[in-house]
């Protein structure tokens, strides 16, 4: 019988780091060794391989590569024809959304991408960048930028589009955003042949469960509190949480214990409400994947 295996794209980069901690979160153990392009994991029957966020979704849609990781952004600029198995909405500094933005110096006359006629724009989403100044009616020279984009404006291009989390690097060149092209987030996406073998299928579902319980789990966080019976209904009253807490009795008859699913962000404000209530022996525990 033939091994089975499913290639598997990691997406080498910005979002490498961040890629490798959420599997580990989810179970998966990916080690990255110096100058290999073929990461180990300890699941025999998945093959990893670095390849960059920008090329992904070619290689997964001529079958290179069964399933992948990559931005919807890269997705659309390469017009790839992909099946989308799961939206994953975290980054390179965060669970958060990346923009594609239209930014041009601070002191710069433009106001609007009207203003960029016959203007140079630099960017790595040529492709992008030219379906937007359609949609516009704007007719601008749109020039591939191999990286540092944000440096290049006044001198070697009138305005750029570049990708943002937080929009510091643009502040930090002195750039201001004049428009957003688009939002986007990671997308895990398969090849159409490998999603119609059964085994595989169910393979790329398994993990993109995980996956996704991995980020559900990143801003949640577990209480467990031992509580005097006479304080439970005031302290069940204070308690939020994702299902109804669970309630086990300890060896004093007297005595809980209970444990909750919270917004992690919740805890700070809760424990010295527990606390004053009459709750002891408070930990509060994180959490590595919710599937609900």
């Amino acid at each position: 019988m033939t091994e089975r295996k499913l290639k598997l794209g990691i997406p080498k980069g910005s979002l490498e780091e961040s890629t490798v901690n959420l599997f580990r979160k989810a179970g998966y153990k990916i080690n990255i060794q110096s100058r290999s392009f073929f990461p180990s994991i300890d699941d025999d029957e998945i093959e990893c391989m670095l390849i960059r966020a920008q090329e992904m979704s070619r290689y997964v849609e001529e079958g290179e590569l069964d399933a992948g990781l990559t931005g919807y952004d890269w997705i659309l600029e390469n017009e790839s024809n992909v099946v989308e198995i799961a939206d994953l909405i975290y980054a390179k500094q965060g669970m958060r959304p990346v923009r594609w933005v239209l930014a041009v110096p601070e002191n710069s006359p433009v106001k609007s991408v009207k203003d960029l006629e016959g203007k140079k724009i630099a960017t790595e989403a040529v492709n992008l960048t030219r379906i937007y100044l359609k949609k516009h009616g704007v007719n601008a020279k749109v020039e591939f930028s191999w990286g540092a984009t944000e440096v290049k404006p006044p001198r070697l291009a009138d305005a750029i589009v570049d990708i943002t989390e937080t929009g510091s690097s643009l502040r930090a060149n002195k750039l201001r955003i004049v428009d957003e092209l688009l939002t986007s987030t990671t997308k895990f996406i398969a090849n159409h042949k490998s999603w119609e073998d059964p085994w595989k299928r169910e393979k790329l579902e398994n993990i993109a469960i995980l996956l996704q319980g991995a980020i559900k789990a990143e801003s949640y966080a577990g209480l467990m509190v031992n509580v005097e019976k006479k304080n439970l209904k005031a302290i069940l009253e204070i308690l939020p949480a994702l299902q109804r807490p669970t309630i086990s009795a300890l060896t004093d008859e007297n005595w809980v214990d209970v444990i909750v699913v919270l917004e992690e962000k919740q805890a700070r404000e809760l424990i010295p409400k527990l606390k004053r209530h009459g709750a002891s022996g408070i930990v509060e525990f994180p959490l590595n994947k919710i599937v609900s």
